[in-house]
């Protein structure tokens, strides 16, 4: 039986080759990798207004608010207002029917004329003693009377006119010419609106930090993107003793009157306002109770280093920093999980008010794609 050859062995020179050509293979990637710093988004460390909210609901109310009635039981003449007209103090907005009232004062002027005239008569004979003092005196008293109901009919007259108590904004218009109105019928509405007051609840715990001044932002759901300010104007001076909780009233100037009465506001007033070192919250790397960052040397090729730092208060996007970093410092926002310490980075941009990180990943990828 013949028995065929085994090929012979590799030489040691080509097997040596054959290995160093795969460890290279394998060596590459990582190679590369090495060469291409990792890209990474930075903000600077800034100083910006900060403050601590209380937040709170609350309710809008007109500055000034009335319901005009009628007095007297007659007839509306005249109407001079529209719906949602603004109107000025003073001005006549109903007038009632006052004929008869009218009579009664002509009548009661014709009998002041009379008594004057007699206490003129009686005057000159008591001058010359031609007519007792008592019957002048008499006269005096009858012309005072007059005068007084005449004062009386000049104050019922007034009820015949329904006059703007101040500037504002009056509201539908429930009621015609020819409507018999009574005591009480409501005619007209008026809102005085170019300042509003916000009524809302804090907890009574909340008393010693708060003080009729302070600041204050509030927004509402028909405008969500436009924050009110104002400020405190007064604190209630009794605390709710179920709720626990303490009333508190601000204003808000309204000089497009686009806020009105009886909206709900969200609102936080400003606790307090201070100065205060901001990075956005994206940059913290939390590990147990310790916050870290990772800080850019802009002077070694965006070198990165991790440092501990301790923050402060916290809201929507952004944290205070209280120590560890100065104001200006870099800081990456966006790619803290890929970047490790002490190595070099590749900076796409810097976070600002004008820019986002959707936008600087877009701008690097098409730097990138340029780039070849």
């Amino acid at each position: 039986m013949t028995r065929r050859a085994s090929p012979p062995p590799l030489a040691a020179p080509v097997v040596a080759l054959l290995l160093g050509l795969l460890l290279s293979l394998a060596c590459a990637p990582l190679a590369m990798a090495q060469q291409q710093p990792t890209a990474v988004i930075a903000a600077r460390a800034t100083l910006a207004p900060w403050s601590d909210p209380l937040s709170s609901l609350g309710t809008l109310r007109a500055d000034e608010s009335v319901t005009l009635s009628a007095t007297v039981t007659e007839i509306v003449t005249e109407l001079n207002f529209r719906d949602g007209e603004t109107v000025a103090a003073n001005q006549l907005l109903v007038r009632l029917a006052d004929a008869e009232a009218q009579a009664n004062l002509r009548a009661a002027q014709a009998r002041r004329d009379e008594r004057r005239n007699a206490v003129n008569r009686l005057s000159q004979l008591q001058s010359r003693n031609l007519a007792p003092r008592a019957d002048a005196e008499d006269a005096q008293a009858q012309l005072r009377q007059v005068e007084a109901e005449i004062q009386s009919l000049e104050a019922q007259l007034a009820d015949y006119r329904i006059h703007a108590p101040f500037d504002g904004v009056v509201g539908f218009r429930n009621v015609s010419v020819g409507t018999l109105v009574t005591p009480g019928t409501e005619l007209v509405t008026l809102d005085k609106l170019d300042v509003m007051k916000l009524d809302f609840t804090l907890p009574e715990v909340a008393l010693g930090q708060i003080a009729p001044g302070l600041p204050l932002k509030a927004t509402t759901a028909a405008y969500p993107e436009t924050p009110f300010e104002g400020e405190i104007a007064s604190i209630g001076t009794r605390v709710d003793p179920v709720s626990r909780s303490v009333t508190v009233r601000a204003e808000l100037d309204n000089p497009t009157l686009r806020l009105r009465p009886g909206m709900l506001m969200n609102v936080e007033v400003l606790r307090e306002p201070r100065e205060a070192l901001v990075i956005p919250e994206s940059a913290l790397i939390p590990e147990g109770r310790r916050q870290y960052v990772l800080v850019l040397d802009e002077a070694d090729q965006h070198r990165v280093t991790r440092r501990e730092i301790t923050i402060g208060a916290r809201r929507e996007g952004e944290v205070e920093v209280l120590e560890g970093l100065a104001a200006q410092d870099l800081v990456v926002a966006h790619g803290t999980e890929r970047v490790r310490d002490g190595q070099p980075t590749r900076l796409l941009g810097i976070l600002d008010d004008d820019t986002t990180i959707p936008e600087l990943l877009r701008q690097g990828r098409d730097t990138a794609e340029a780039n070849g």
